[in-house]
């Protein structure tokens, strides 16, 4: 068997350079999530390793296919040095847990909420997550195997979560981009919703 978590780190590492910190957590009866750090510039990135390692399985069936089903790893950008963003390792882990957890599917479009700040003082307690491609290109496998996708995270703040709920993720992305919202300020404020 391949070993799906080094071909990701690998990808990780040849999509952001080397990582200048991680940190691994676990939660009972989970495997282990590690999440890495990576400064490029005036933004930081931070990245799941652990998620992919495990395909999720749809919460409907009676077993989970322990080879095939979506696989995915997380990706949080945001600018350096206006927050205490470092704090955002443990939220992260737990998001990357869920299919493992909760048994949830994450893929783009879904909202993961933490209930509580993403890192101290953060607007946001949740994320909205976004569709693969820009950043890290997909992670091809052997067949049967499906590809591993990172999945870029995009703070919401609880407005904006209870906005999308009503409206969906398209019009809250279009919404962001209509207002030219930096997703990355960690800092912002909620889009105006009106």
């Amino acid at each position: 068997m391949v070993d799906v978590l080094a071909l990701v780190e690998a990808r990780l590492r040849t999509a952001l350079g080397e990582p200048d910190a991680r940190a691994a957590v676990t939660f009972l009866g989970t495997d282990r999530i590690e999440v890495l750090r990576f400064t490029d510039g005036d933004i930081v990135r931070y990245a799941t390793l652990g998620m992919s390692a495990q395909p999720m399985a749809d919460p409907t069936a009676a077993l989970a296919d322990p080879v095939k089903g979506p696989r995915a790893e997380l990706v949080l950008s945001v600018r350096a040095g206006l927050a205490d963003t470092d704090k955002v390792l443990r939220p992260l882990a737990v998001l990357a847990a869920s299919p493992q957890v909760e048994g949830v599917v994450v893929a783009p479009g879904a909202s993961l909420d933490l209930g509580e700040p993403l890192w101290p003082g953060a607007a946001f307690g949740s994320v909205l997550v976004a569709e693969p491609g820009g950043l890290i290109e997909d992670l091809e496998l052997d067949a049967p195997m499906d590809p591993v996708r990172f999945l870029p995270l995009l703070p919401m703040t609880a407005n904006e979560a209870a906005w999308k709920r009503v409206r969906g993720a398209a019009e809250l992305e279009g919404r962001w981009l209509a207002r030219g919202t930096d997703l990355r300020d960690p800092l912002r404020a909620s889009v105006p919703l009106d």
